[in-house]
């Protein structure tokens, strides 16, 4: 069953980036689900907007008993999903996602710092359900400069 759903990620991943034609670098990161979350999968894209980076979603699951329209939030928080710091970047102004055909969620966000400044040191990535579904991480990835993609 991991094998479907890790199936459906490359297909969406594929669909939302694969007729890109910029010469710009992103970078992927693999989500890793929470206990909280358990046998979920995600994934996000990060491109150089210039001076914002943009963040691109997509998630198999939220826990069950989310309320729906699923709401998600974002941060990019200072250090590692081991060693967790500071938020650096929350990217909160839109939570809505968007079911898709291949079970799972897409959303995207941006946040108002360039790409290779956020390569630059150590930083990860926190999905949180909303205040109504509990506040919970459901998943968290290390940004990795060695990740980025051409």
């Amino acid at each position: 069953m991991k094998l479907r759903h890790s199936l459906a990620a490359v297909i969406v991943t594929t669909s939302l980036f694969g007729c890109t034609s910029s010469s710009n670098h992103g970078v992927f990161v693999n989500l890793d689900a929470t206990r909280q979350n358990a046998g979920q999968i995600g994934s996000v894209t990060l491109s150089d907007w210039g001076k914002q980076t943009g963040l691109s979603f997509y998630i198999s699951g939220a826990p069950t008993g989310a309320v729906l329209p699923l709401r998600l939030y974002s941060f990019i928080n200072k250090g590692s999903c081991q060693q967790p710091g500071p938020v650096a970047y929350a990217m909160n102004d839109k939570v809505n996602t968007e079911r898709q055909p291949v079970r799972g969620w897409t959303f995207s966000r941006s946040a108002p710092v360039a790409l290779p400044e956020l390569l630059s040191s150590e930083h990860h990535i926190v999905v949180r359900t909303a205040a109504t579904d509990g506040s919970v991480d459901i998943f968290c990835g290390d940004i990795k400069p060695s990740a980025t993609a051409k």
